[in-house]
């Protein structure tokens, strides 16, 4: 046996304090109300859903003095210090239940006169237990061992520790160890597989973030997918990144195939290689941590099984708030969400995870976002590489059909990156519609468990309706022309891929929805004949309105537009508040983006409201009707499209070996 490290204690590499609350916690713990306390009862759970949203924090600041070096915490006096954090504190639970550790070792050195740790440990519901604690006897450095077993961890809970002062400084560094075989002792290899396209910036100075020395004996290969025209190697940044990086950088040059045709180019180039034991998908426009990038190999090293290892992302923006703690694909419906009892747009620096229970639950999840995701050799050379599919729901296939073939994903608590928040994006209604809509139909249509894919068909008919009585013709276009393709087969995956992002640009560009205008004074001013007397776009309605809204909309499109619509919008409508129920009103309207660049302007059309009706329920009655036929063709098919020899093909390489 040799004892292995599993994680250390780390402080931010850029000494950037908004992010100290994922790396130290200052604030008491004020747990909230245990939901079999609460009850079923309708209005007290949504109190309490409420109350646990609100903020415990006091405000209190860690100072820069106190970051001593990346590995070094200084507790000043009288101070008392939790490292109970999403990078500090040990996820107990997910190394009990994927990995061969059964036991782990806490070692904590405290530098000052009567410093004292305290060792935790919390149960699946959040309550927490004192564990052991240990005083330093006199003014030296003085270190301190725990051996924490994890059988206690079967459904949630985490392990950490807390550091007091008394009256004078305390420095604390502190790390997770335990034993493992001979052979788990050494750590396994990363081949980086990075797709960008037009952000040479960002791709530059994530490149020189991979460049740590830390991570130097981890990477093997950084594999960059160039797909754009503004070259990473022309940016100002990359002789810094190149120097940082040596050898070690690859750049691969190819036609813009999306961020699947990326992926799997890195996925092929690593399995053809060789001699990288994981290929880990990661964005372009990432900050990353790279001490979570060790972290999840070291996890996938000693799992039970080849396990695909995941980071969690946090909104680059506001950088402290994490977007989701898992995702899951909900069978019936077959959409990507975060678990039913967890919460999104979590901010660690207004509630800590000592005072929320749903925090120390194990989340198993289905998938994690190639924004960075950790997928064993093993695993791409038994299942195969990306779907070809350009963007959207490739990730999430992925996961589904590891899974199936007995591979599961885990994302990893203190393995992350800041990313941009899918809040601030137009994918739903841009050119990205058609690839959202193809590409869950296809992954329902390899993966549903369902005879006819459950709710989806439904749910794909109201959405598509929706977007026809909001005037978002160009959207539900797409829409139309997404079903239609997958009719073609799955064969034709392939040859679509370099040339349908420019096919759906050009069709969109047919409809005014989608002409977008980034100076709002060269559309027309807002100009009705009679004022409406409804209430304020900003006020969400109820749901009881919301069904009316939806039985009454299909009716008024048939009646022809108000003249004074044609020439001049009936309103300005923020990206905000831009709901399907709130655009139905209207006969025209501005709606900007959400992006905040620009906006369009909309105009009802009774006649293309007709004919894309129309169009839409005999699609949806045809998919209802070869549902079965169509799985078991993709099904079929889903060996060959995703083998290492189609997408040689597709690269132009079938002769590289």
């Amino acid at each position: 046996m040799s004892r292995r490290l599993l994680m250390r204690q780390v402080m931010p590499l850029d000494r950037d304090l908004e992010v100290m609350s994922l790396y130290v916690d200052l604030e008491d713990a004020r747990l909230d109300e245990d939901k079999y306390v609460v009850g079923g009862n309708s209005g007290a759970k949504a109190l309490n859903a409420a109350q646990i949203r609100q903020a415990t924090g006091t405000g209190r600041r860690v100072a820069v003095e106190q970051l001593v070096d990346r590995t070094t915490f200084k507790v000043l006096p009288g101070q008392s210090v939790s490292f109970g954090s999403m990078f500090n504190g040990f996820p107990a639970s997910y190394w009990r239940r994927y990995t061969i550790v059964e036991q782990v070792r806490l070692e904590v050195t405290l530098e000052g006169r009567d410093g004292h740790v305290v060792v935790y440990k919390s149960l699946a519901n959040g309550n927490s237990q004192r564990v052991d604690s240990a005083v330093v006897e006199g003014d030296g450095a003085e270190s301190f061992t725990f051996d924490l077993p994890l059988n206690s961890f079967v459904d949630g809970g985490w392990l950490w520790y807390d550091v007091i002062a008394a009256d004078a400084p305390v420095t604390v560094s502190a790390q997770w160890t335990a034993e493992v075989p001979e052979d788990r002792a050494a750590h396994g290899t990363v081949d980086m597989a990075i797709t960008t396209m037009n952000r040479p910036d960002w791709c530059a100075k994530l490149l020189q973030q991979l460049g740590d020395p830390d991570l130097t004996g981890y990477l093997d290969t950084v594999f960059v997918m160039e797909q754009g025209t503004k070259l990473v190697v022309d940016d100002a940044e990359y002789p810094a990144a190149e120097k940082a990086l040596g050898d070690k950088l690859r750049i691969i040059q190819q036609g813009n195939l999306g961020g699947s045709g990326g992926y799997a180019r890195g996925q092929l180039e690593s399995v053809r290689k060789g001699t990288a034991t994981y290929a880990l998908m990661m964005d372009d426009d990432v900050i990353c941590e790279p001490e979570g990038i060790i972290r999840q190999v070291t996890f996938g090293d000693l799992a039970r099984r080849p396990t695909i290892v995941g980071g969690m992302m946090f909104n680059i923006y506001s950088r402290s708030r994490l977007h989701s703690f898992g995702e899951i694909v909900q069978p019936w419906r077959f959409l990507w969400m975060t678990p039913p009892d967890a919460y999104m747009q979590w901010d660690f620096s207004t509630r800590n995870i000592r005072s929320a229970r749903w925090l120390h639950k194990r989340w198993d999840v289905d998938f994690t976002g190639w924004f960075s995701c950790l997928i064993p050799r093993v695993v791409i050379e038994e299942i195969g590489l990306s779907l070809p599919v350009f963007i959207k729901w490739d990730d999430s296939e992925y996961g589904l059909r590891a899974r199936a073939a007995g591979y599961p994903t885990v994302t990893l608590p203190g393995a992350a990156v800041w990313h941009v928040p899918w809040t601030d994006k137009n994918d739903a209604l841009d050119w990205q519609s058609y690839f959202h809509h193809r590409n869950r139909l296809i992954a329902a249509l390899l993966h549903s468990p369902f005879k006819r894919g459950g709710r989806l068909l439904r749910e794909s008919l109201n959405n598509q309706i929706a977007h026809i009585v909001a005037m978002q013709y160009s959207t539900a276009e797409l829409r139309l022309q997404a079903m239609e393709d997958i009719l073609q087969g799955p064969q034709h995956l392939h040859e679509m891929l370099p040339t349908r992002l420019a096919e759906v640009n050009a069709l969109r560009k047919q409809f005014s929805d989608a002409v977008l205008v980034p100076d709002r004074d060269e559309l027309p001013p807002v100009k009705r004949a009679k004022l409406s007397k409804g209430k304020s776009i900003s006020e969400v309605p109820s749901r009881k309105s919301q069904l009316l809204s939806a039985a009454k909309a299909p009716l008024r499109q048939l009646r022809p537009p108000r003249d004074l619509s044609r020439e001049y919008p009936e309103a300005e409508i923020p990206a905000l508040d831009a709901k399907w129920y709130q655009l139905a009103k209207y006969d025209s309207a501005i709606v900007s983006m959400n992006d905040g660049t620009s906006a369009a302007l909309y105009r009802r059309d009774p006649e293309l409201f007709r004919d894309q009706m129309k169009r839409t329920i005999a699609l949806h009655e045809r998919f209802r009707r070869e549902w079965p036929e169509l799985a078991q063709a993709y099904r079929a098919q889903l060996h060959e499209i995703t083998s290492q020899e189609a997408w040689a093909r597709t690269f132009g390489i079938e002769e590289s070996s």
